[in-house]
């Protein structure tokens, strides 16, 4: 038997840019999460959702403190989820570059339960924000299912190592 060898401990920044490398790596769904304030919507991208339970139907969002959606977000009662598809990228690419309410200047946004909704994403969730958590430099917003739509034909829009990927032609698994 070989006897281990322990490496020495990476510093704080190099952890950091190897995480961010590896990150970079896993392939992600693209979601524009919105909320409204005053009457105004907010939004942003992410790729920190997840599905949280089934009972009852709930979603996980994750939010850097820093964004500009964190203060009416964790003020607000209500936030949507919008599962962005393939035919949603000029909405990922507003969102991106655009601030505020321009953000909302490309798609067909609709309003639903006084939140701006993507009738076009692949899928909406509408929650009602029922806990948050801070952890790290991110607030985890935990919102329960409130009102749901999909399109069962819709690809989604995926990012991977900062591009925006087609995996609607991905190869099945074999049996």
């Amino acid at each position: 038997m070989t006897p281990s060898v322990t490496e020495p401990a990476p510093t704080h920044s190099a952890l950091l840019e190897t995480y961010r490398a590896a990150m970079r790596h896993v392939a992600g769904t693209v979601y524009a999460v919105t909320t409204a304030q005053g009457g105004e919507p907010c939004g942003i991208l992410a790729t920190a959702v997840s599905s949280l339970s089934f009972d009852p139907p709930s979603l996980l969002v994750c939010i850097n403190q820093a964004a500009s959606l964190h203060g009416p977000l964790a003020s607000a009662e209500t936030f949507c989820v919008n599962v962005l598809g393939l035919g949603n990228r000029d909405v990922a690419e507003q969102f991106a570059q655009g601030r505020g309410e321009e953000r909302f200047g490309v798609g067909e946004w609709e309003q639903w339960h006084g939140l701006p909704v993507l009738a076009t994403a692949q899928s909406s969730f509408v929650c009602r924000r029922a806990h948050r958590h801070d952890f790290g430099t991110h607030t985890i917003f935990i919102g329960e299912l409130l009102a749901a739509r999909h399109r069962p034909h819709a690809a989604p829009l995926t990012y991977y190592d900062r591009n925006y990927i087609d995996i609607s032609h991905a190869p099945a698994c074999p049996a």
